[in-house]
């Protein structure tokens, strides 16, 4: 069992960073995949970056490219997204999850809202 709890989202001007942190509890956390996902009012949740269990095979959704960077620090059970040069459009719920594979995600953190304003 793994459990997720991030922290770090907060109200900032478009152009800032932020970045978030999710800790996880649980033996099994460096051998998972590891992911944030957003979900905006009234849209559907969305995938923004995952990373492999040590650190390889990232992807970003195409909208953050050059901007968000997912890392994890696996001997403090924590997976981090940096996110910069922040845009309106980055408002959401942010969403650390964890899981065996790509397709499906097991363990799901309780969200940290971002708004970014204009």
């Amino acid at each position: 069992q793994v459990q997720l709890v991030e922290s770090g989202g907060e109200l900032v001007q478009a152009g800032g960073s932020l970045r978030l942190s999710c800790a996880a509890s649980g033996r099994t956390f460096s051998s998972i995949i590891a992911a944030w996902f957003r979900q905006a009012p009234g849209k559907d949740r969305e995938l923004v970056a995952r990373m492999a269990p040590f650190g390889g095979n990232v992807y970003y959704v195409d909208s953050v490219k050059g901007r968000f960077t997912i890392s994890r620090d696996n001997a403090k059970n924590t997976v981090y997204l940096q996110m910069n040069s922040l845009r309106p459009e980055d408002t959401a719920v942010y969403y650390c999850a964890a899981g065996f594979s790509i397709w499906s995600y097991d363990y799901w953190g309780q969200g940290t809202q971002v708004t970014v304003s204009s």
